[in-house]
């Protein structure tokens, strides 16, 4: 069983983009595609996720002057913020993570053919989403059986989350055949957005301000071109935080490039994606009968292809620093977070049906939230650090503890009974 979990851990450890060409290539054979083009379904798929985590880290680069900046204001922390990536890893290392894992995915399989859900979770990386808020369970109140039945939850609500949000996931990307199951944009971000944009519908005036990105680029021409506003976001920053004039240039060079290679990288995974997605309703069509679609669970940076999603995650992020040194008793500096902040826009946006004001709207509420969590439970997450037998001194915290609501259950549970 060690051997197992060893060999899990290590696999995970190769990341997304390794993993993805493997699980697609695999999930394209066994749909019934050729070998020859489920390699190259795979491969692309692989190809454009890694030119995508590319571009996310050159837009970040870019505005990092504008990050330094707010950053200076702030001292005293203190706690340190690790990042989902290092507590998604560590979250693998809990004892029921071998077992927990194979059975979301088989008991997905069943439901799929019970027609009792349509949605088909391919994006094992992001199970991290279950199994953290299991670890948390783990270690607060010492069972591992509580620890399996909470990440194995987690696993099946994001399912039906998934599914409620597919039909307008696909419309709005224009990804037709997949849904994003990433619990925590899933099943957290999208349905709180979707009653503050309720709520924004009853404010008279509001209601009809029309500031979507398309709207723009009809009205102004070139002025509203995605690559021209990202040189007014760089400029816009660069002005606001004081920069030399050379580095003014450098930030709306890199916004711009950003809001041009990020759409190109996700249409380069749906080529993958597409040949897969008609295989596999071909083949649940077969199996169980002709009404029977599938959607395909995929990783929420899929949706950063839309040019809302890039001007607002620009926007945001020192906004971002800005909450934090304005939210009371802060015990820590968001450092990861400022990186995580493009995966919470996408929901934001497709909430708002691309309006740039409600999405803004949106993204401040979901980040002063995050923060706010995510520096409550700083005790709960060290806990949970404790039993993943990574080694670390101090506090720490990380974004999940914010936004994962398996996580913010678990803890006001523990809050509540003690």
């Amino acid at each position: 069983m060690e051997f197992i979990l060893e060999f899990t851990q290590t696999f995970m450890n190769l990341g997304a983009v390794v993993l993805l060409p493997v699980i697609i290539a695999a999930l394209c054979v066994f749909f019934g595609l050729k070998v020859g083009q489920s390699i190259k379904a795979g491969l692309l798929v692989g190809i454009g996720f890694q030119g995508l985590c590319l571009a996310v880290t050159l837009l970040i680069d870019s505005i990092d002057p504008v990050m330094v900046y707010y950053s200076s204001m702030g001292t005293g922390y203190d706690a340190l913020e690790i990042g989902f990536a290092a507590l998604g890893a560590a979250s693998w290392t809990v004892p029921f993570a071998v077992f927990v894992v194979p059975a979301i995915i088989i008991v997905n399989i069943i439901l799929v053919r019970l027609k009792i859900t349509k949605v088909l979770n391919v994006d094992i990386w992001n199970f991290m989403h279950f199994l953290v808020p299991g670890a948390l369970a783990y270690a607060l109140f010492g069972s591992a059986i509580l620890g399996f039945a909470v990440a194995f939850g987690c696993g099946m609500i994001a399912l039906f989350f998934a599914q409620w949000l597919a039909p307008k996931w696909s419309e709005y990307f224009g990804l037709e055949g997949t849904t994003c199951t990433t619990l925590s944009f899933c099943a957290w971000t999208y349905p709180i957005c979707y009653v503050i944009n309720k709520i924004i519908d009853k404010i008279p005036v509001v209601k009809d301000l029309d500031a979507n990105i398309d709207r723009v680029s009809e009205k102004f021409g070139v002025l509203g071109d995605p690559a021209v506003i990202g040189i007014f976001v760089g400029l816009f920053l660069g002005v606001l935080t004081q920069q030399s004039f050379s580095s003014i240039l450098t930030i709306c060079m890199g916004v711009a490039a950003a809001m041009v290679l990020i759409p190109r990288m996700v249409s380069i995974m749906m080529e993958g994606l597409s040949p897969m997605g008609g295989a596999a309703n071909d083949y649940m069509r077969k199996k169980i009968g002709p009404d029977a679609d599938i959607y395909i669970g995929m990783d929420i940076a899929l949706g950063l292809g839309d040019p809302a999603c890039i001007t607002c995650t620009a926007v945001m992020i020192p906004v971002t620093i800005l909450i934090a040194l304005m939210l009371p008793d802060m015990r820590f500096f968001p450092l990861a977070i400022l990186a995580e902040v493009c995966y919470v826009a996408p929901m934001c946006v497709l909430a708002s049906k691309g309006n740039i004001v409600r999405t803004l709207t949106c993204m401040v509420f979901m980040m002063t939230t995050t923060l706010f969590f995510a520096n409550m439970f700083i005790p709960e997450a060290t806990q949970m650090l404790s039993v993943t037998g990574v080694e670390i001194e101090g506090f720490i915290t990380a974004s999940h503890f914010g936004w994962n609501p398996g996580n913010l259950f678990v803890s006001f549970l523990k809050l509540i009974f003690g």
